[in-house]
């Protein structure tokens, strides 16, 4: 797993023990992002929404014929910290992007 976001909230990841990478614009998001998908060996990466809201379709013909890794936007600490179930907010991204939802 990895994951793209703000070079704040990605430090906070790394402290979680996750491979986490920065980025300071959506180009640079998109970057990233296509150097981890054409690398391989990410089942999942996980993208600032406030970076690339969209990043399924960011990476769209690199991801032709492939089934991983799982693109999964999630919410940016501004975002999060606005709405008030942040919990249901990450269940339903998280339902939203692979079809069930996941109790940890």
């Amino acid at each position: 797993m990895a994951v793209i976001a703000d070079p704040e909230a990605a430090q906070g990841f790394r402290l979680a023990g996750l491979e986490a990478h920065a980025a300071l614009s959506p180009e640079e998001a998109k970057a990233v992002l296509e150097r981890l998908v054409q690398a391989g060996g990410y089942a999942l990466v996980a993208v600032d929404g406030g970076l690339l809201p969209e990043p399924e379709k960011a990476v769209e013909k690199l991801m032709r014929g492939k089934d991983l890794p799982v693109l999964l936007p999630i919410a940016g600490l501004r975002e999060a910290f606005q709405n008030p179930d942040v919990e249901g907010y990450m269940r339903e991204l998280v339902r939203r992007t692979i079809g069930f939802d996941i109790k940890l």
